[in-house]
């Protein structure tokens, strides 16, 4: 139940509103069982028999305008009971959705402050489920469940209080069978909570098989594994129809029940009520006043399974819900937290260790220090912690040894808005929104002009190859920027990151899959893009790697070598294997003979030439950038 006392917060937020259907409630649910009376009333006073010697009827002594009365005040009863149950379920339903809006925002805006780490472990399925379906089922509770248990509850004190006050004999007969439906609706509540638990949790694993499916659409039908992945979704949903038939069945079962015991209630009910009006000590009008409210019980009673079942999904889904946004991210801001303000850009790792758990260390004892202006390679084996080091600067994730400093303050005491908002990320895996182009390049920054939003795109050579396009800035991306070229997307996201001016820049070089056209060209907009901003360049081609002001060459989570290209060559090290295996080959074809290359091979050093590209085409063609 302490899953469902923390919805109080929620109901407590739109309290008028609450009040309002609580209210339409009450006086529904009075409406219902005081019309019987109005019955019982024109029955016993209005016909009012008259009895003879041997306790017969023999006669009528009414009064007629009492029936009238009574008929007018059941018709205005019926009309109170229709307005009011309008009113529950328009007031009722507006309090849900508006618990519901907020939960799901509440999630949505948990999940944006949560760390690396968090998403790193969960599944996007699963949130999908839980913000969605989840919340749907505590939404359903407040109208279907927590109202209408007010309604039956009420229905209950009203039918019990009068029964009793009207004959406690036949009171004590109509409501025997209460304990035995509220045990079974007990019984049947506990066998079904954890059926729905597993309901919601397969409902999430189907979820995400089917967005991993669609989203990997193009991997799937490029392997033509069609049938493997309908098969994989039909077990998936195989799941969920076992086990949503087997709280059916659960159902099935227990509606006849309280259907047959309420039936059998009422049969004993009259024939009890029968033998007492022979004896004269029960009126004809009273027997069919507990049989008007038994059988306005029944609907009640009937659906206090079908209400337990909804009490049952909303504590399963609540506590689902409520781990998301008890959810706590590894990166917390301190109390305190100072804004990061003139920057510079002197960045410094000091000792710099990091671990994912306590078992591994994924970095240990990284020192560099990265001066204003300057350019910081990072260089190394797949694994070797090339990605963790940039992704410390910004905290996506924090350091668990050493500190990290910018301009002397150490990250962890400087807000994380400021501090992300000084800091520039071209990621590897480019990520478009769907929307415009201009849409995506401001996306850092909305209030942006069409003319930053330009000047942007021209320092990052896009701008030509968008204007080329039919509806320019307006032409719409489609998902994850699936209507693009790589090249095209990566000049976008750089284009992005110019917009946000920042001083301190981390670039993950992904230009080893792009053609030399689109590398000149994605070359250009990073000299551009890095002019004056201190850089940090996770290196994977050689022009990328010989305009670094230093090298930072790492193996397994530690710096083995540092320094310029040259001094690296010079050395036996990591760096030259890697140079001879991956980066021999691009320097051999853009004509750069390095003094320390020449002396290993024997030949002349002749000087570097200026790389030329190959001769590019315009940058507005539709082609251009692949």
């Amino acid at each position: 139940m302490r899953h469902l006392f923390r919805l109080t917060h929620y109901l407590g937020l739109h309290k008028l509103q609450l009040a309002g259907a609580l209210l339409c409630v009450i006086l529904s649910g009075a409406f219902v069982m005081l019309s019987p009376l109005l019955v019982r009333h024109a029955i016993n006073f209005g016909l009012k028999p008259v009895y003879g010697a041997d306790r017969r009827i023999t006669g009528l002594d009414g009064n007629e305008s009492l029936l009238i009365y009574s008929a007018l005040g059941v018709i205005a009863f019926a009309v109170g009971r229709g307005l009011f149950s309008f009113g529950q379920q328009y007031l009722g339903e507006s309090v849900g959705q508006k618990v519901a809006y907020d939960i799901r925002n509440g999630i949505y805006d948990n999940l944006q402050r949560l760390s690396y780490a968090y998403h790193d472990k969960v599944q996007t399925g699963q949130i999908m489920s839980r913000a969605t379906q989840d919340v749907e089922n505590i939404r359903m509770f407040i109208n279907m469940g927590l109202l209408r248990l007010v309604y039956i509850a009420l229905v209950l004190a009203i039918s019990i209080v009068g029964m009793f006050w009207i004959n406690w004999q036949l009171a004590l007969v109509s409501l025997c069978s209460m304990p035995i439906l509220a045990w079974r609706s007990m019984v049947v509540s506990s066998r079904m909570r954890p059926i729905w638990r597993e309901i919601q949790e397969n409902q999430a694993v189907m979820t995400q098989v089917a967005e991993e499916g669609l989203t990997g659409i193009r991997v799937v039908k490029a392997f033509s594994r069609e049938p493997f992945e309908s098969e994989k979704f039909r077990h998936a949903a195989q799941q969920q129809a076992d086990l949503s038939y087997a709280q059916a069945r659960m159902m099935a079962t227990h509606q006849p029940l309280l259907q047959g015991i309420s039936a059998g209630q009422v049969a004993l009910t009259v024939g009890v009520g029968s033998y007492l009006i022979s004896q004269g000590s029960v009126q004809a009008g009273d027997l069919l006043l507990f049989t008007l409210w038994l059988n306005l019980l029944q609907m009640p009673v009937r659906m206090l399974g079908f209400i337990l079942n909804i009490v049952v999904r909303c504590i399963s889904s609540a506590e689902r819900v409520w781990e998301l946004l008890d959810a706590q991210s590894a990166v917390q801001e301190k109390p305190g937290a100072v804004p990061l303000e003139d920057v510079r850009g002197h960045v410094r790792f000091e000792g710099v260790g990091f671990g994912y758990d306590n078992v591994s260390a994924v970095l240990s004892g990284v020192d560099i220090d990265a001066k204003p202006g300057q350019v910081i390679a990072l260089l190394g084996p797949t694994g070797s912690g090339k990605s963790t080091v940039v992704n410390l600067i910004p905290r996506f994730y924090d350091v668990t040894a050493g500190r990290i400093t910018i301009d002397g303050h150490d990250v962890r005491d400087l807000t994380l808005e400021s501090l992300r908002r000084q800091i520039g990320i071209v990621q590897q895996d480019v990520f478009l929104f769907i929307g415009t182009i201009r849409d995506n390049i401001a996306y850092g920054k909305p209030e942006a002009t069409q003319e930053d939003i330009e000047r942007a795109a021209k320092a990052a050579r896009i701008h030509d190859f968008i204007v080329s396009l039919p509806y320019g800035y307006d032409e719409w991306v489609g998902e994850r920027g699936v209507t693009l070229s790589g090249g095209q997307k990566q000049r976008i996201a750089i284009a992005r990151t110019l917009l946000l001016d920042p001083k301190i820049l981390i670039f993950d070089d992904s230009t080893a899959s792009v053609d030399s056209q689109t590398e000149y060209l994605i070359q250009q907009a990073l000299q551009e893009l890095m002019h004056g901003r201190t850089t940090f360049v996770i290196a994977q081609r050689l022009r990328t790697v010989m305009r670094a002001d230093e090298i930072v060459v790492l193996q397994r989570g530690k710096v083995v070598q540092r320094g310029k290209h040259e001094e690296l060559l010079e050395e036996e090290g990591l760096y030259r294997r890697i140079f001879d295996l991956e980066l021999k080959d691009q320097e051999e074809a853009l004509g750069h003979g390095t003094p320390a290359i020449a002396a290993r091979n024997g030949s002349t050093s002749r000087a570097p030439e200026t790389p030329r590209p190959l001769s590019p085409q315009p940058t507005g063609a539709p082609g251009g950038g692949n």
